[in-house]
């Protein structure tokens, strides 16, 4: 079994739809910390389970200096936003981690 991290950093804003008061209601901004965990059996015929440069364009292209809101058609919560990755990335992706700040970390995990 192969398996393969990327780790990427992206700038972008969003803001929450929440049934409580919260200032994360208001538009802010993170420096997002997003870790990528992709395996498989196989490799490709390039000799890898995905080339880095490929998962770092897929987020990075989508989120990077973006309003997320703008973006995705969902509340964008650290959970909601690493679930989307990882069904963007394929099956051999199986974990995804978001870290919005510094305490503050979500995983989704297939």
């Amino acid at each position: 079994m192969y398996e393969v991290k990327k780790r990427i950093e992206v700038s972008a804003a969003h803001k929450l739809d929440l049934s409580y008061k919260s200032k994360c209601t208001q538009l802010h901004g993170h420096n997002w910390i997003i870790d990528v965990y992709l395996r498989s059996e196989t490799l490709n015929d390039d000799g890898m389970v995905m080339d880095f440069t490929h998962i770092k364009k897929v987020i990075q292209d989508k989120f990077d200096h973006k309003v997320i809101n703008d973006v995705v058609d969902f509340n964008p919560t650290a959970e909601n936003l690493a679930k989307y990755i990882c069904d963007s990335l394929g099956t051999n992706c199986f974990r995804v981690d978001v870290q919005e700040s510094i305490d503050n970390i979500a995983s989704y995990i297939r």
